[in-house]
């Protein structure tokens, strides 16, 4: 049995030396059940592994689990980093079923990862009451500390079991979702969990709200002032090369892309999930949309989750 502790892992080399190639269910590491105490956490967790890429599912009855393994080896299922599977008192045979489940998985070679959440009963309570909302156990006729301490009985040999068991006790939703992505960050494939939103805008059509970093594109010489390339957009190879035959459009887009890539994993490493990046200039057709396109491209080239939106280059 393991210690008590507020985080606590296991020895995961049996998960870590099967999980090289193969298909998705060959890799064990993709697949992981999170439960634990009825308020402890784990209806966030789902959250958090949903916001690295997961796909969540909670409740879903075990005669499903290998369907729905099944279905994410499929092409179309290929960007998601993984299935989570959220059990817990609701269901009924609740232990017996997390049991078939990792026998039904075991029987197909894949070893899930089991994820366990608690919390001591006095902070337990206190989310209760926060809350308002009643335990599972309560609605048998149980008051809320004779349901939290049969709870934790019954799901003892759960805990035994876990590879990971979280005490949330002390915990920030922050906290929780750090913890989760310090121990799942060797599992996520190729791909960050940091998504990044690249946003070209015109600055005569006015700041995206969304954008956490604004940068102003305006010092750069303008296309627009060129006859042959007004009609033309950043996304034309005769504009972009006008717009980086300038050496500071080039140092630019260099900086940027530097500053981006030593603010992301310190970003990642206090639980962000996601950053919106805009570059705007005077209408947002040329200079603008050429700057993304090269951001965009040096984010994916780093395994960044990326995605780009030009706002106003049919209004430009």
């Amino acid at each position: 049995m393991k210690d008590s502790a507020q985080m606590l892992p296991s020895d995961s080399s049996q998960a870590e030396n099967s999980s090289a190639g193969g298909s998705f269910a060959s890799v064990t590491a993709q697949v992981c059940i999170v439960t634990g105490l009825s308020g402890a956490g784990k209806s966030t967790a789902l959250k958090v592994f949903e916001d690295m890429g997961h796909f969540v599912v909670d409740g879903l009855p075990v005669s499903l689990v290998m369907e729905m393994v099944d279905m994410m080896s499929r092409p179309s299922m290929s960007h998601f980093k993984g299935i989570a599977l959220g059990m817990d008192l609701r269901q009924s045979n609740f232990v017996e079923d997390i049991n078939e489940c990792l026998s039904v998985l075991a029987g197909n070679n894949i070893r899930p990862m089991l994820l366990f959440l608690e919390a001591n009963n006095q902070e337990l309570i206190r989310r209760y009451a926060a809350t308002r909302r009643p335990h599972p156990l309560e609605r048998g006729g149980m008051g809320l500390e004779a349901a939290l301490l049969a709870e934790r009985s019954s799901l003892r040999p759960l805990r035994e079991m876990a590879d990971l068991v979280i005490d949330t006790s002390r915990f920030s939703i922050h906290d929780l979702r750090r913890a989760i992505q310090k121990r799942w960050s060797g599992n996520k494939g190729k791909l960050r969990a940091i998504r990044v939103n690249v946003i070209s805008f015109g600055f005569k059509y006015g700041v995206p709200r969304e954008a956490d970093l604004v940068f102003d594109l305006r010092f750069l010489a303008n296309p627009y002032f060129v006859d042959e390339l007004r009609p033309l957009s950043g996304k034309d190879k005769a504009v972009a090369d006008y717009v980086f035959n300038s050496p500071h459009a080039r140092d630019f887009r260099d900086k940027l892309v530097d500053l981006l890539f030593f603010m992301l994993p310190l970003m990642e490493a206090e639980g962000r999930y996601r950053i919106t990046v805009a570059v705007g200039c005077t209408g947002g057709r040329h200079r603008s949309v050429a700057m993304a396109e090269e951001i965009l491209q040096a984010l994916r080239q780093a395994d960044y989750p990326a995605f780009l939106e030009h706002r106003h280059l049919e209004l430009g």
